[in-house]
Protein backbone atom coordinates (compact mmCIF):
# COMPACT_ATOMS: atom_id res chain seq x y z
CA UNK A 1 0.00 0.00 0.00
CA UNK A 2 1.59 3.08 -1.01
CA UNK A 3 0.40 6.16 -0.22
CA UNK A 4 1.90 9.90 -2.12
CA UNK A 5 4.98 10.20 0.38
CA UNK A 6 4.10 13.76 1.40
CA UNK A 7 0.44 12.17 2.15
CA UNK A 8 2.47 9.10 3.82
CA UNK A 9 4.65 11.44 5.88
CA UNK A 10 2.01 13.60 7.16
CA UNK A 11 -0.38 10.76 8.35
CA UNK A 12 2.75 9.00 10.19
CA UNK A 13 3.51 12.37 12.09
CA UNK A 14 -0.53 12.20 12.63
CA UNK A 15 0.01 8.66 13.92
CA UNK A 16 2.75 9.96 15.87
CA UNK A 17 0.93 12.85 17.40
CA UNK A 18 -1.90 11.01 18.63
CA UNK A 19 -0.02 8.22 20.54
CA UNK A 20 2.30 10.58 22.13
CA UNK A 21 -0.15 13.19 23.13
CA UNK A 22 -3.48 12.07 24.13
CA UNK A 23 -3.81 9.90 27.46
CA UNK A 24 -4.92 6.30 27.23
CA UNK A 25 -3.46 2.93 27.39
CA UNK A 26 -0.30 1.56 25.29
CA UNK A 27 0.62 -1.91 25.75
CA UNK A 28 -1.16 -2.50 29.45
CA UNK A 29 0.41 0.59 30.51
CA UNK A 30 -1.73 4.00 30.99
CA UNK A 31 -0.73 6.94 28.75
CA UNK A 32 -0.87 10.32 30.91
CA UNK A 33 -1.20 14.06 29.54
CA UNK A 34 2.33 14.99 28.48
CA UNK A 35 3.18 17.78 31.11
CA UNK A 36 3.24 20.77 29.43
CA UNK A 37 7.48 21.38 29.87
CA UNK A 38 7.54 18.40 27.47
CA UNK A 39 4.88 19.11 25.01
CA UNK A 40 7.50 21.06 22.68
CA UNK A 41 10.15 18.57 22.82
CA UNK A 42 7.25 15.87 22.29
CA UNK A 43 6.09 17.43 19.33
CA UNK A 44 9.22 18.20 17.58
CA UNK A 45 10.30 14.78 18.22
CA UNK A 46 7.06 13.53 16.15
CA UNK A 47 7.32 16.24 13.34
CA UNK A 48 11.18 15.61 12.86
CA UNK A 49 11.52 19.24 12.06
CA UNK A 50 14.91 21.10 11.75
CA UNK A 51 16.16 23.52 13.10
CA UNK A 52 14.59 25.94 11.11
CA UNK A 53 11.04 25.16 11.45
CA UNK A 54 11.57 26.00 15.90
CA UNK A 55 8.04 24.62 17.14
CA UNK A 56 7.04 27.14 19.71
CA UNK A 57 4.69 26.68 22.73
CA UNK A 58 1.79 27.84 20.31
CA UNK A 59 2.85 25.35 17.82
CA UNK A 60 2.65 22.62 20.43
CA UNK A 61 -0.51 23.63 21.98
CA UNK A 62 -1.93 23.87 18.13
CA UNK A 63 -0.95 20.47 17.37
CA UNK A 64 -2.01 18.71 20.76
CA UNK A 65 -5.40 19.92 19.73
CA UNK A 66 -4.78 18.48 15.87
CA UNK A 67 -3.95 15.21 17.83
CA UNK A 68 -7.03 15.26 19.97
CA UNK A 69 -9.25 15.27 17.00
CA UNK A 70 -7.15 13.26 14.88
CA UNK A 71 -7.81 10.60 17.62
CA UNK A 72 -11.74 10.80 17.37
CA UNK A 73 -11.61 10.99 13.11
CA UNK A 74 -9.40 7.62 14.02
CA UNK A 75 -11.66 6.16 16.53
CA UNK A 76 -14.53 6.88 14.24
CA UNK A 77 -13.03 5.02 11.58
CA UNK A 78 -12.16 2.10 13.30
CA UNK A 79 -15.87 1.95 14.44
CA UNK A 80 -16.93 2.33 10.92
CA UNK A 81 -18.92 5.66 11.21
CA UNK A 82 -17.27 7.69 8.17
CA UNK A 83 -19.97 10.34 8.98
CA UNK A 84 -18.38 11.41 11.95
CA UNK A 85 -14.83 11.02 10.80
CA UNK A 86 -15.81 13.25 8.17
CA UNK A 87 -17.31 15.90 9.95
CA UNK A 88 -14.24 16.20 12.41
CA UNK A 89 -11.68 16.15 9.54
CA UNK A 90 -14.33 18.96 7.67
CA UNK A 91 -14.18 21.17 11.03
CA UNK A 92 -9.78 20.46 11.12
CA UNK A 93 -9.97 21.77 7.55
CA UNK A 94 -12.48 25.33 8.28
CA UNK A 95 -10.08 25.63 11.26
CA UNK A 96 -6.84 25.70 9.87
CA UNK A 97 -7.94 27.46 6.65
CA UNK A 98 -6.11 24.14 4.37
CA UNK A 99 -5.41 25.02 1.01
CA UNK A 100 -3.72 23.14 -1.73
CA UNK A 101 -0.27 24.80 -3.31
CA UNK A 102 2.38 23.36 -5.44
CA UNK A 103 5.52 23.51 -3.50
CA UNK A 104 8.45 22.13 -5.92
CA UNK A 105 10.96 19.59 -4.90
CA UNK A 106 14.26 18.96 -6.68
CA UNK A 107 13.51 18.81 -10.07
CA UNK A 108 9.29 18.23 -9.81
CA UNK A 109 6.51 20.19 -7.85
CA UNK A 110 4.23 18.46 -5.31
CA UNK A 111 1.08 19.16 -4.12
CA UNK A 112 1.02 20.12 -0.53
CA UNK A 113 -1.54 21.66 2.28
CA UNK A 114 -0.88 25.01 3.84
CA UNK A 115 -2.74 26.51 6.44
CA UNK A 116 -3.87 30.33 7.33
CA UNK A 117 -0.68 31.17 8.37
CA UNK A 118 2.86 29.76 7.99
CA UNK A 119 3.65 28.76 11.84
CA UNK A 120 4.23 25.07 12.49
CA UNK A 121 1.07 24.34 14.57
CA UNK A 122 -1.37 25.28 11.52
CA UNK A 123 1.07 24.58 8.69
CA UNK A 124 1.25 20.68 9.92
CA UNK A 125 -2.55 20.74 11.31
CA UNK A 126 -3.42 21.95 8.18
CA UNK A 127 -1.60 19.53 6.16
CA UNK A 128 -2.98 16.83 8.62
CA UNK A 129 -6.61 17.88 8.21
CA UNK A 130 -5.98 17.12 4.40
CA UNK A 131 -4.11 14.11 4.41
CA UNK A 132 -6.99 12.90 6.82
CA UNK A 133 -9.73 13.79 4.41
CA UNK A 134 -8.00 12.63 1.73
CA UNK A 135 -7.86 8.77 3.51
CA UNK A 136 -11.39 9.78 4.97
CA UNK A 137 -12.53 10.27 1.21
CA UNK A 138 -11.18 6.84 0.08
CA UNK A 139 -11.49 3.50 -0.32
CA UNK A 140 -8.05 3.39 1.93
CA UNK A 141 -10.24 4.32 5.33
CA UNK A 142 -9.64 1.62 7.13
CA UNK A 143 -5.62 1.84 6.60
CA UNK A 144 -6.07 4.18 10.20
CA UNK A 145 -6.92 2.27 12.81
CA UNK A 146 -6.75 1.76 16.57
CA UNK A 147 -4.79 -1.48 17.85
CA UNK A 148 -6.72 -4.57 18.86
CA UNK A 149 -4.30 -5.48 21.57
CA UNK A 150 -5.89 -5.65 25.41
CA UNK A 151 -5.43 -2.56 27.03
CA UNK A 152 -4.15 -0.61 24.64
CA UNK A 153 -5.96 2.42 22.27
CA UNK A 154 -2.81 3.49 20.37
CA UNK A 155 -3.31 4.11 16.42
CA UNK A 156 -1.59 3.18 13.84
CA UNK A 157 -1.23 3.68 9.75
CA UNK A 158 -1.45 0.41 7.91
CA UNK A 159 1.20 0.54 5.06
CA UNK A 160 1.04 -3.11 4.29
CA UNK A 161 0.69 -4.49 1.04
CA UNK A 162 -2.18 -6.56 1.96
CA UNK A 163 -4.10 -4.27 4.82
CA UNK A 164 -3.83 -6.71 7.57
CA UNK A 165 -1.82 -4.65 10.60
CA UNK A 166 -4.53 -4.95 13.77
CA UNK A 167 -1.60 -3.69 16.45
CA UNK A 168 -0.04 -0.65 17.05
CA UNK A 169 3.67 -2.02 17.14
CA UNK A 170 5.50 -5.74 17.44
CA UNK A 171 5.74 -5.35 21.15
CA UNK A 172 1.73 -5.45 21.30
CA UNK A 173 1.24 -8.06 18.14
CA UNK A 174 3.89 -10.33 20.47
CA UNK A 175 2.20 -9.66 23.88
CA UNK A 176 -1.22 -11.28 22.26
CA UNK A 177 0.33 -13.93 20.83
CA UNK A 178 2.18 -14.73 23.51
CA UNK A 179 -0.72 -15.16 26.14
CA UNK A 180 -2.60 -16.99 23.38
CA UNK A 181 0.14 -19.78 23.32
CA UNK A 182 0.33 -19.64 27.24
CA UNK A 183 -3.68 -19.99 27.17
CA UNK A 184 -3.41 -23.17 24.58
CA UNK A 185 -0.73 -24.86 27.01
CA UNK A 186 -2.92 -24.61 30.15
CA UNK A 187 -6.11 -26.19 27.98
CA UNK A 188 -6.16 -30.19 28.57
CA UNK A 189 -5.98 -31.75 24.83
CA UNK A 190 -9.58 -32.60 24.09
CA UNK A 191 -10.64 -36.46 25.13
CA UNK A 192 -12.87 -38.28 22.71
Amino acid sequence: MKFESHIERVLQVTVCLVNRLTPGHSGGREVFPVATSNLVPTVTQCLGVSVQFACTEADAAQLLQYAQSSRIVIQSIEAGDLESAAVTVNRLLRETGARPQLDQHGSGWNLHFHGQDDSVGIGWAAGGAAALALIVGSDRAERLGVCVAPVCDRVYLDMSKNGSRTFCSKACQSRVKAAAHRRRLKTPPATL
